[in-house]
């Protein structure tokens, strides 16, 4: 039975209801803590799946919560062989308990031993962890069957016993396991989805490393590495911004230069068409239709690009969304993954002959990247957005919008338009979000307050939506206080999307 003593729970030999959540180097992941926390007081026999894109804290939520105390843990190595697997898997296997044993043949035998090692074990809770599944499912080695075998026939039977399961490929974690519609169909007792860092809790992880950098500067680290924290834990407190930006990407031996082509190989089977449509993506900031991408990448009829958005969407790559006012077959794709932006406008093209490059960068390309960008860390931020608007209690739908220069019926000559965050709420208001990045307080001119009324119009009447439509500027600094300032109805900056949702 699970002892409780001064409402702390016991498990395994670790106080993990005080140690857990309050000695361990966790940020953030308050939500996944109790998620894992709850599985480990009850008595059943639990299987829970951890997924996320690769460099996310997976495995780092794992360890830390468990204080690295497992009863037996083992991870999957990156395109080895299954006897190499094997023999690593037995090896551990031996460490642990301690006996000689044979080198399994096949991972039906690798488990039949884990399962007596695991049976010969008196205790009341015992924690397995399995990392990067994926990676042990090689080609012909039946290792889903042996691991769907050994959960349904013995583990799932034994209670106190607490399997957790990580993979970075997302998509063979959702359709292989959590997704799966076999034998391990409906095994799993949790999912905990790992999405990267907000702003905030990038700044706390920085505030743990000892490094001291503006919000501006945390904000332009973060439309770099995305809230990977990975990257983040690989900044250097004794070198300034751009001196870690030119380390870890332009200097000789950068060790981040060459991620980009590992990610997508690790992650992806077919990993071309993958980075085909990722690099077609980038150059198209509003977005692009599949039939759009189909043309553009001269790609054959057949199911292969509909099965690589899916699974580039399942890895944080891009997002889709509806156009305001489109039908579904209208959705549009586009890139979100702020790691992969920043390689394909910089890293790809850089020729390896600066290593200061980034110290170097004239303003213009500078700014030119950082205002897309800005605009992605926004639509990473939306519940932020919400709540210093005062609307996280309403039901609200985000969208993009884009027209063409058209001549209606009446022969109405009408501009095309562009908006890239549209917030349509259902108290009947319509936030009409311009998101600009800006080292000083942003000004509307006269010249662009007159686009703006434009869009807005355009907007009006192509959606004959009757909504209230209210001016939204999201910001760095805020908005000069000059006579066009007026006209924006809500402020949005910098500092509220560092805030919790």
């Amino acid at each position: 039975m699970l002892q409780i003593y001064e409402k702390k729970i016991y498990l395994c030999g670790v106080n993990q209801g005080d140690k857990a959540m309050n000695d361990n180097k966790i940020i953030g992941r308050k939500y996944e803590q109790q998620l894992l926390e709850s599985v480990c007081e009850q008595r059943e026999a639990r299987m829970v799946a951890v997924y996320g894109r690769r460099r996310v804290g997976k495995t780092f939520l794992i360890r830390e919560f468990f204080h690295n105390e497992f009863d037996f843990m083992f991870t999957g190595s990156y395109e080895t062989p299954m006897a190499v697997q094997l023999s690593l898997f037995q090896r551990e296997l031996q460490k642990r308990s301690g006996q000689d044993l044979r080198r399994p043949a096949n991972w039906f035998e690798a488990f039949e031993q884990l399962q007596a090692y695991l049976g010969s074990l008196r205790k009341e809770r015992i924690v397995v962890f399995f990392d990067e599944l994926p990676w042990m499912d090689t080609p012909k080695s039946k290792f889903l069957t042996a691991f769907s075998y050994f959960w349904n026939t013995w583990a799932s039977t034994r209670d106190g016993l607490k399997l957790f399961i990580c993979g970075s490929s997302t998509s063979w974690m959702m359709n292989k396991v959590i997704g799966d519609k076999g034998g391990l169909y409906n095994r799993c007792s949790r999912t905990i989805y790992l999405a990267p860092f907000t702003l905030g809790e990038m700044e706390a992880q920085l505030e743990q490393k000892g490094i001291v950098w503006t919000r501006y500067q945390i904000t332009e680290a973060y439309m770099i590495f995305g809230g990977i924290p990975y990257y983040i834990d690989m900044l250097d407190k004794n070198l300034t911004f751009a001196q870690n930006i030119d380390r870890l990407f332009f200097a000789d031996g950068a060790p981040l230069r060459t991620e980009y082509n590992f990610l997508f190989r690790s992650l992806f089977k077919d990993s071309t068409m993958a980075r085909q449509v990722v690099e077609e993506l980038v150059g198209n900031g509003k977005g692009m239709t599949q039939q759009e991408l189909k043309e553009a990448l001269k790609l054959p009829s057949g199911g292969a690009l509909t099965k690589t958005l899916k699974d580039l969407q399942l890895c944080d790559f891009i997002r889709s969304y509806s156009s305001m006012g489109r039908k579904s077959k209208g959705m549009l794709y586009q890139l979100t993954d702020l790691f992969t932006l920043f390689h394909l406008r910089f890293v790809a093209k850089h020729s390896g002959q600066d290593g200061q490059y980034w110290s170097n960068l004239d303003e213009h390309t500078h700014d030119s990247w950082a205002g897309y960008a800005f605009e992605r860390v926004c639509l990473h931020h939306i519940p932020q957005i919400k709540k210093k608007l005062g609307i996280s209690g309403v039901l609200t739908n985000a969208y993009g919008w884009s027209t063409k220069p058209m001549v209606d019926e009446d022969e109405t000559e009408w501009e095309g338009a562009q908006i890239d965050l549209l917030l349509s709420r259902a108290d009947d208001v319509i936030n009409i979000c311009e998101m600009k990045y800006s080292k000083h307080s942003y000004t509307i001119t006269d010249d662009y307050s007159k686009r703006l009324r434009t869009k807005m119009s355009v907007f009006r009447h192509h959606t004959k939506t009757k909504a209230a439509l209210h001016l939204t500027f999201i910001t760095t600094f805020g908005l000069t206080h000059n006579k066009y300032w007026g006209m924006a109805q809500s402020e949005v900056m910098m500092d509220d999307l560092f805030k919790l949702p």
